[in-house]
């Protein structure tokens, strides 16, 4: 067994967000750290055990270094990223010696730290259960992993082995509470994907239940939402590897939309990686967030914060949503209003594909519909002219209304897009989407395009007659900042979200559906 006990000298970055004094009632501390891996420089050069645990244990110097600052803030439970131990870009064989052996059964029957003896090839796990022991703090870490198998058995790839991307979590005792295999790999042909989706769970003293999942799995029905759903689990770990994509799959911002949309906390650690437009991690409420997201500077962040425990008979935005729409009424006031009220009913327009209308005072006129491509899918988009006005978008079957006042016209174009389609590049899944937007430039076919920084406080609000209940209301500032709606839910068959002044520049604000059915 090859030892991982070198140190590193470190400078960390930390975040701390914890008041002082004793945790009040009902709530837990929590740290997620965006670590920023020392990668191998040949991925796919085969290497020996031994140098592959030379690399991940300078990995796991800087882990060591973070649970203990976390456990000095008094932080029960610490998760980190997706790949921050071994890195990425492997090959099948490539990646081989970094996996360690992880069974899958009997859980919180072994302690890895305690009980070194017991498997072979376990010296990564090994040392994280003496993190999670030494500190007394429940810790959730990805690793590879491997499980033999016979060529005679189902799938059993040629090599004879399974290989997982996959979660652990630790207990405060160092024992193996729970893993979770990755079911929705994004370009990972280093490792398989599961016979069936694992639901892992796991309890805490502190915050009752926890559920876990991976990445790209955040944007599926299995595993993430069935876990939810059938467990009424109302905190989730989630390490990720995440490449954001604006302007509606950022990390925090998407992050953010789920712990809204299934009102769950949600503890989310990002890989650091500028250059490949990874960051963006947080510790996430319904309604409030504490996240990192930084495209210009290096090395890791330690998030520290105190947040409500939600408890399970707490009933999900989704679950009241569908409830409201199996008993909508009838009869609506047949009058729109201007003045972003909530109170306003929506009225059943004819949904015509591509028809747009804009409103002013004194006036009635047309903009122009065009498309655009925006996250690789052809949107249909509506001009944003002038102080205030009314839009109408649709495609297919689904229609997007916008009542909108600026606060002061600022040179800047906005549109509102539609799409309503199958999603086909990285990754095939159905999409609904009400999306206003920030152009990246004063032509329309700029909008679509990543944007960072804007300057306009616009009100509005938004609504759209989505087919699926499960909408993300996506609400994003200048800085890659976030906001939250004063507004949301269903009325009258439509998704509406509303929002009087952004407490920035907005870039977007979009109900972003899922339709998992039609994946």
């Amino acid at each position: 067994m090859v030892a991982l006990c070198w140190k590193l000298p470190l400078c960390f970055l930390l975040c701390r967000v914890v008041s002082g004094g004793a945790r009040r009632d009902g709530h837990y501390v929590a740290a997620v750290y965006e670590h920023e891996s020392i990668l191998s420089p040949a991925p796919a050069a085969p290497v020996e055990r031994r140098a592959a645990l030379e690399l991940m244990g300078r990995n796991l110097d800087i882990y060591e270094q973070q649970v203990l600052a976390a456990a000095r803030q008094g932080a029960q439970i610490i998760v980190f990223p997706e790949d921050g131990i071994h890195g990425f870009n492997f090959t099948r064989s490539s990646i081989y010696p970094y996996l360690d052996f992880i069974p899958y059964s009997h859980p919180g029957k072994w302690n890895p730290c305690r009980e070194p003896y017991l498997y072979n090839d376990t010296e990564v796990v090994q040392r994280l259960s003496c993190m999670a022991l030494q500190n007394k703090i429940f810790l959730v870490a990805n690793l590879g992993s491997k499980q033999p198998c016979e060529r005679w058995e189902p799938r059993c790839p040629p090599d004879g082995r399974f290989q997982f991307n996959t979660n652990v979590a630790l207990g405060a005792d160092g024992a193996l509470l729970a893993t979770y295999r990755k079911h929705n790999l994004y370009f990972e042909s280093a490792f398989d994907t599961p016979a069936q989706p694992d639901h892992a769970l796991f309890d805490t003293p502190f915050a009752g239940r926890f559920g876990m999942f991976t990445c790209f799995d955040i944007l599926f029905y299995e595993p993430a939402v069935s876990l939810i759903r059938r467990y009424n689990v109302k905190q989730i770990v989630y390490p990720t590897a995440w490449m954001n994509q604006l302007p509606l799959l950022s990390a925090v911002e998407f992050q953010q939309a789920f712990s809204t949309a299934f009102n769950v906390n949600i503890l989310a650690a990002n890989i650091h990686h500028p250059t490949l437009g990874m960051t963006g991690s947080g510790i996430y409420t319904p309604v409030k967030s504490f996240i990192y997201h930084n495209m210009e500077s290096y090395g890791g962040k330690l998030i520290v914060a105190e947040i409500p425990v939600i408890t399970a008979d707490y009933k999900t935005n989704l679950e009241s949503n569908e409830r409201f729409r199996e008993n909508l009424h009838e009869s609506c006031r047949t009058s729109t209003s201007t003045s972003l009220d909530d109170e306003v009913c929506f009225k059943e327009q004819e949904e015509t594909a591509g028809r747009v209308s804009e409103k002013g005072e004194g006036k009635e006129q047309s903009p122009p519909s065009f498309y655009a491509e925006m996250m690789y899918d052809n949107f249909t988009f509506v001009p944003l002219w002038g102080e205030k006005g009314e839009l109408q978008v649709c495609a297919n079957s689904l229609c997007c209304y916008l009542n909108y006042q600026k606060a002061v016209l600022t040179d800047e174009l906005y549109a509102l897009g539609v799409f309503d389609g199958l999603h086909t590049v990285h990754g095939t899944y159905y999409v609904q989407a009400c999306a206003l937007v920030k152009c990246g430039g004063l032509s329309f076919s700029t909008c679509g395009q990543e944007v960072t920084d804007a300057t306009a406080l616009i009100d509005f609000q938004l609504w759209g007659n989505m087919s699926t209940p499960y909408i993300f209301p996506l609400l994003l500032t200048s800085g890659i900042t976030l906001d939250f709606a004063d507004h949301m839910g269903w009325k009258n068959n439509h998704y509406f979200l509303s929002k009087n002044r952004t407490s920035a520049g907005l870039l977007t604000a979009a109900l972003y559906g899922r339709w998992y059915e039609k994946d």
